[in-house]
């Protein structure tokens, strides 16, 4: 049996979050250390230590088990940022679903849950279908070439979709747009969070105008029901709005500039989805695993001695599952390094796994499936404007992407 070096008393040389030195790979030392032991210590760059998962059997074992809290104002939470002031703000405010445990994370979900079964999801996809072909007509008209297809594709069609889920108001989706770019953009710091406040103040409003002016969204079903239950709770609603939007607009944009990125560098992969549209859900899988643009986000506090993968974690202790890595793992994927569009792979943790797996899941399957299949089939000798060892890859990022993509045809 292979031995955790954390046995020894020893740390690993790994050190989180970690840059991706190429951009179609995880950085040299997963491999390494998945190989030496599924479950591995490590050092966090702010500080501490945690337990690193790295295997995929092992991550799903975590992902389950009650026992592990994701409660981030717990005292030894892993956090990559432990600055007083990230502290307070934590402590200060109440949880969003994602950092809730238990009876208070079910009920809360529960809540929301069914604004994302097939029904209502297949209600959205014509007008999410108006919207790429919009941005999509807006590409062909211009005679400006290359397009950068980041600013012209990527970033607007989440957060337009998100603008339709919330009931934001047509006149005001130039506003909600720009901020939602200006958070994800290299822009200065202080732009990002003038940005930040910006768009939450703004949902701070629309809220309040659900209250009084109901619609036929999410927001306003959920002030409908959280009257007729005696719940309303104004706050929690603003948190589930900006939790909605941070969750599914940065991470799907990222994936629509690298699922072409990737399908435009394995010509084969992307004839074979060409010459098949049915392929193209089993393509979206196999992009969202390949990739797994959201790293080591997920994170996990013992609250008991726990045995996972035959390591023994103790209450207190902190833990990060590597999706990535995880999603990498030989064990479950043969040829992992490959991009196999035919794979149908749906086992990946892309979107996590348990009671916490992402509940915006089929939503961005839906977006990322009519990007792909409308932009190659209105656009068909699109390609890249340069080489993809050249792009602005967000290596240093937990949440991978690009920062442009220029593209002609």
């Amino acid at each position: 049996m292979t031995k955790n070096v954390a046995d020894t008393g020893e740390l690993t040389g790994l050190k989180l979050p970690v840059e991706r030195g190429c951009p179609f790979a995880p950085p040299d030392a997963y491999e390494r250390l998945r190989e030496q032991a599924p479950i591995n210590k490590i050092r966090l760059t702010s500080g501490g230590e945690a337990w690193w998962v790295a295997g995929h059997e092992e991550a799903r074992a975590v992902l389950v088990d009650g026992r592990f809290s994701s409660d981030k104002r717990k005292d030894g939470f892993p956090l990559f940022t432990l600055d007083a002031a990230t502290l307070q703000q934590l402590r200060s405010q109440p949880p969003l679903m994602l950092g809730m445990d238990g009876a208070e994370h079910s009920a809360a979900r529960r809540a929301v849950i069914g604004e994302f079964t097939v029904r209502r999801l297949a209600a959205l996809r014509p007008r999410i279908q108006d919207i790429v072909d919009h941005f999509i007509d807006d590409m062909l008209a211009t005679d400006q070439r290359p397009v950068d297809l980041v600013q012209a594709l990527s970033l607007p069609v989440p957060s337009l979709v998100i603008c339709e889920l919330l009931g934001v108001p047509y006149t005001d989706h130039d506003f909600f747009q720009s901020r939602t770019t200006m958070m994800v953009s290299r822009t200065a710091l202080e732009e990002r969070q003038r940005a930040f406040a910006e768009l939450r103040a703004y949902i701070d409003d629309l809220v309040t105008r659900k209250e009084s002016e109901p619609g036929d969204d999410l927001l306003s079903r959920q002030i409908a029901r959280q009257r007729q239950e005696g719940t309303l709770d104004h706050a929690s609603l603003v948190s589930l709005a900006f939790l909605l939007l941070t969750a599914g607009h940065e991470t799907t944009a990222n994936m629509i500039s690298l699922g072409v990125v990737g399908l435009l560098t394995h010509p084969e992969q992307l004839a074979a989805v060409k010459a098949d549209p049915d392929r193209t859900p089993m393509a979206v899988e196999e992009l969202l695993r390949y990739f797994t643009i959201a790293d080591g986000v997920t994170s996990r506090l013992a609250t008991e001695d726990v045995q996972i993968g035959g390591v023994g974690i103790k209450a207190g202790e902190g833990i990060i599952v590597s999706m990535l890595s995880a999603n990498w793992d030989p064990a479950a994927f043969i040829d992992p390094g490959e991009l196999d569009v035919e794979r149908g792979a749906r086992h990946h943790l892309a979107f996590g796994f348990g009671p916490h797996q992402c509940l915006g899941q089929n939503l961005a399957r839906m977006e990322l499936q009519i990007v792909f299949d409308t932009l190659f089939r209105r656009i068909p000798t699109l390609r890249l404007a340069a080489p993809a060892e050249d792009l602005p890859f967000k290596t240093d990022a937990v949440i991978y992407g690009v920062h442009e993509l220029p593209v002609t045809w």
